[in-house]
């Protein structure tokens, strides 16, 4: 059976910069979704979420953008906005599991409001023609309330649900629940994409054995964590490239460059760097010592120093 990678958008790492440098240095990924605009009540996108979705960042890959919001105005108006960028298709995310979001009845805290969820389909399928996907989890207290959302989901033709087979408030914590997505699977007659720990090419050849008709498959943070893993799943392989440090090199300074470009002083970039190599330390040996040493790193020159000492040992 063929199947699709796609990209999990995650606030603060998958913007349009990560994207382009893992496309053109491991590739893999067949379609990029976009970390999701939100709107604060106010009709205004903010620069940055405009320059992610700028066709000309992203002129070499297939992205999709995401909104989080429980407004059907909210909504009407970033598909409006996206459709005028040449965008076709709105994802809806319904599964950010952090509290700030969700105690504002947004991303996994919306799961449970079934009537609010129909309202806003039922407006945005009446006054847009947007093609409508989601993001969700399988419901934030019990995982059993995604299963009252999947017949509305059918009702108003949503495109696709990509579920994180976890609750919201697990958050990333504890292991995924496959006995649930195997629910929704027997239930639901919208297409699902599979998202949730596909780390390996051992655990995502685990996964498709455990859900055969499953197509689609979303990787997350072990995408960050590990750039190399989608080519390796689309190659069948468990070996790394012989110039995987070469080819690592190159993605760190693609990125460092970019965002010493883009960011204001040197707290910011390396506040950026160190949150990314929380990820990227995985794919060293003794990652927690690599980790540390990239935390001590509190100047530029030492943080390149320390990258360039891990780079060599790697």
């Amino acid at each position: 059976m063929s199947y699709t990678l796609l990209s999990s958008p995650l606030q603060g790492f998958t913007d349009f910069r990560f994207r382009n440098a893992q496309n053109k240095i491991f590739g893999g990924i067949d379609t990029f979704y976009a970390p999701y605009i939100r709107l604060n009540g106010k009709m205004v996108i903010k620069s940055s979420y405009q320059r992610d979705l700028l066709p000309e960042n992203n002129s070499e890959l297939e992205v999709i953008p995401q909104i989080i919001t429980n407004d059907a105005e909210e909504f009407l108006f970033v598909s409006k906005y996206v459709q005028e960028l040449g965008y076709t298709e709105l994802n809806w995310n319904l599964g950010c599991p952090y509290p700030m979001v969700t105690k504002c009845g947004m991303g996994s805290g919306l799961i449970s409001n079934t009537q609010k969820i129909e309202q806003i389909l039922h407006q945005v399928q009446n006054e847009s023609d947007i093609v409508v996907s989601m993001k969700m989890r399988l419901g934030y207290d019990s995982p059993d309330e995604i299963l009252d959302v999947l017949p509305i989901l059918e009702k108003y033709a949503v495109k696709n649900v990509a579920i994180h087979a976890r609750i919201g408030k697990q958050l990333y914590k504890g292991g995924v629940d496959l006995d649930a997505f195997q629910t929704c699977v027997e239930q639901s007659k919208v297409k699902l994409y599979y998202n949730g720990d596909i780390t390996s090419v051992a655990k995502f050849q685990e996964m498709q054995a455990r859900f055969p008709t499953i197509a689609h498959w979303m990787i997350g943070r072990g995408l960050i964590g590990d750039p190399f893993l989608p080519s390796m799943i689309k190659n069948n392989t468990t070996e790394y490239p012989k110039n995987k440090m070469e080819l690592f090199r190159e993605f760190h300074q693609t990125l460092y460059a970019g965002y010493s470009e883009s960011l204001s002083g040197t707290t910011h970039i390396l506040l950026k760097m160190h949150h990314l190599w929380e990820y990227f330390s995985v794919i060293f040996e003794n990652s927690h010592k690599v980790h540390k040493k990239i935390k001590k790193a509190n100047s530029i020159r030492n943080y390149e120093a320390a990258v360039a000492e891990i780079i060599k040992a790697g």
